[in-house]
C-alpha cells in the first residue's frame, strides 16, 4: 500500500494502473467526516494506491478524476481522456457576461 503526496502522480499512476488490467481495478472513495479526511484508493489487487487529503479544494480534482475514470470504464481503457480533461477545462472558465450596464 503505498500513499502518494503528489497529486499529479496520483493520477497518472491510477490511470496506468487501470489501463493495465482494467478487469480486475477498483477505485475507492472513503470519507470520514469526523476527521474531515477523504482518502482515495486505486488497485489491481496487486498494487495498491492511495491518496489522503483534508483540503476542501481536492474536492474538485477528486470530481475529474471520478469523469476519467467513467470514461475509461464507460468507453474502454485506449480512449483518448484529453478530450474529457479539455472539455472540463473550458467549463471552468469563467463567461464573458458582467454585471454591467445594458447598451
Amino acid at each position: 500500500m503505498v500513499y502518494i503526496t503528489s497529486w499529479d502522480e496520483f493520477v497518472e499512476r491510477s490511470i496506468q494502473l487501470f489501463r493495465a488490467d482494467p478487469q480486475s481495478s477498483r477505485y475507492v472513495m472513503k470519507y470520514r467526516h469526523c476527521d474531515g479526511k477523504l482518502v482515495l484508493k486505486v488497485t489491481d489487487n496487486r498494487e495498491c494506491l492511495k491518496f489522503k487529503t483534508d483540503q476542501a479544494q481536492d474536492a474538485k480534482k477528486m470530481e475529474k478524476l471520478n469523469n476519467i475514470f467513467f470514461t475509461l470504464m464507460a468507453r474502454g481503457p485506449d480512449v483518448d481522456i484529453t478530450e474529457v480533461t479539455a472539455k472540463e477545462q473550458t467549463e471552468t472558465q469563467p463567461s464573458k457576461k458582467g454585471r454591467g450596464r445594458r447598451q
